[in-house]
């Protein structure tokens, strides 16, 4: 589920540049978040949709993790939020429609429901007159099939720095708020998170701009 924000959040001014600078283009134009679990791209994002309006629309790629029954299926239950527990594919066709979506077709899409810890299909209406669709998640930048799609399909894709103590406290109390015990979480930051997060880090190189997100 996509975050609200509890309190105001002050959006750096070459973020406000850059989006100014995306909507001036005109037609569709598709912004990619990115950065390791706990770094507040749902923050970032929810913050955007704040700042400008109907002129934007957040799409998260959590949408696209697999299903709880799939994931027993799979032997990945253990490993969730890795690469391989996405609908990695259908991830970039939710993008290559958005990219191409002309009116009157509404295109829909999933969303992660952290409560659940589901997706649920067809919760997200994207409207074709949305001149910014925002799209935050883990892997954007990643190079293996089919993720290493994701990046032609963007126009701009940020990474988020933020200190890793900083992070991984915000993964703690998230997990608890969600239900694990404090020890329970900290064994899933480490044996899963933090692997993803190294990972994730390595795309850094690829990002069109990197902000300081604290």
């Amino acid at each position: 589920m996509t975050d609200k924000l509890p309190w105001p959040v002050c959006l750096p001014e070459v973020c406000q540049q850059r989006i100014t600078e995306l909507l001036a283009g005109g037609g569709r134009k598709i912004l990619g978040i990115v950065a390791p679990p706990g770094a507040g791209k749902s923050t970032l994002a929810q913050a955007l949709l704040a700042q400008f309006g109907s002129a934007v629309q957040v799409v998260p790629m959590d949408g696209f993790h697999l299903a709880n029954s799939e994931l027993l299926r799979l032997g990945r239950s253990g490993r969730k939020g890795a690469p391989d527990t996405f609908d990695a594919a259908g991830y970039v066709s939710l993008l290559q429609r958005i990219q191409a979506q002309l009116a009157p077709e509404v295109v829909y899409a999933p969303e992660y429901r952290r409560e659940l810890e589901e997706p649920v299909a067809g919760a997200i209406a994207i409207a074709p007159q949305t001149a910014l669709i925002v799209t935050e998640g883990n892997y954007l930048l990643q190079g293996e099939m089919p993720w290493a799609r994701v990046r032609g399909l963007l126009d701009e894709v940020w990474y988020l720095d933020v200190d890793d103590a900083l992070r991984q406290q915000r993964l703690l109390q998230r997990h608890m708020q969600f239900g694990r015990s404090r020890e329970r979480a900290l064994s899933w930051i480490a044996s899963t998170d933090q692997p993803n997060a190294v990972r994730i880090a390595n795309t850094r190189y690829k990002a069109d701009l990197c902000i300081a997100w604290d």
